[in-house]
Parts: C-alpha cells; structure tokens; sequence
C-alpha cells in the first residue's frame, strides 16, 4: 500500500531505495538544479534523507546562522557543528528526497 505522498513523488521512493541501500556509505548527492556534494548517509527516511558532510568543505547550500545551527537550501534544520562526531569533522544535513536527481557511491 503507498501513501499519497509516494504517488505524487515516484521519484523519491526510488532515491529513498538508493540512499538505505548505500546507508553508512561515503557518496556523492546530485540535487535537481545540478548542484553536488558529499557525505556519508547517516539516515532516511519517507521524506528525508540525512548526511553526514564535511565540515570544511564550503557548501553554498550550507549557510550558517548565528547560533550555529544549519539550514539546507530548503529550510529544513541540520544540526550544529560537529554534531556527534569527533573533532567536529562533519556537519548533518538535511534533504528533502524529492530534492534528489542522483546519488553515486565514492569508492574509498
């Protein structure tokens, strides 16, 4: 049984079905506008999927607020910096699945 966010977003089912198969993994996002980086997939879900970026890499979707919390392009809250992880070394980020037009594993 789908629900009728499935039916209105086919696409997302199947990102959703490439980011749990790649979950733990270091891959390369592709968004609809062309625009690319990378991250480890930490999790997803229907709707979102959750990664792990490198904290010094200068995203432009990655903007910073005053009080350290990040927000991707679509208003959707991250976490602060180094949230979890050792030495700050990575930063969450939160997309939307229907945000997504490709996903690549990056072989270590």
């Amino acid at each position: 049984m789908t629900n009728s966010y499935e039916q209105s977003h086919p696409q997302s089912h199947h990102m959703m079905d490439m980011c749990k198969q790649h979950k733990n993994q270091y891959v390369i996002v592709q968004l609809m506008d062309g625009y690319q980086m990378d991250g480890i997939v930490l999790d997803v879900d229907d709707e979102y999927v959750h990664l792990a970026i490198p904290a010094d890499e200068q995203y432009d979707y990655v903007e910073e607020d005053d009080d350290d919390d990040y927000r991707n392009p679509f208003g959707y809250p991250g976490y602060g910096y180094g949230y979890g992880y050792p030495g700050g070394r990575f930063r969450r980020l939160v997309l939307p699945l229907v945000g997504l037009a490709a996903l690549s594993l990056i072989p270590w």
